[in-house]
């Protein structure tokens, strides 16, 4: 899988400070940083709520193991 260097860092900011103008980058910027925190707690929120179904799953499953043997 190829890595993106510092180089390629490089470019791609001074292409966006060139299209979008030193003015409107930093607040282009922020808005990214808001979508990319909002992403992730979305991803958190998706992993927690299926462990959380796993535990319950599992539970369930030695409640079930358990009336069997008695």
């Amino acid at each position: 899988m190829p890595t993106i260097g510092w180089f390629e860092i490089l470019i791609v900011v001074t292409i966006a400070i060139i299209v979008l103008g030193p003015k409107d980058f930093p607040i282009m910027l922020k808005k990214v940083g808001s979508w990319i925190g909002t992403a992730k707690k979305y991803i958190n929120s998706v992993q927690n709520e299926v462990s959380n179904i796993d535990i319950e799953e599992s539970k369930t499953e030695k409640k079930e193991d358990n009336k069997d043997e008695t």
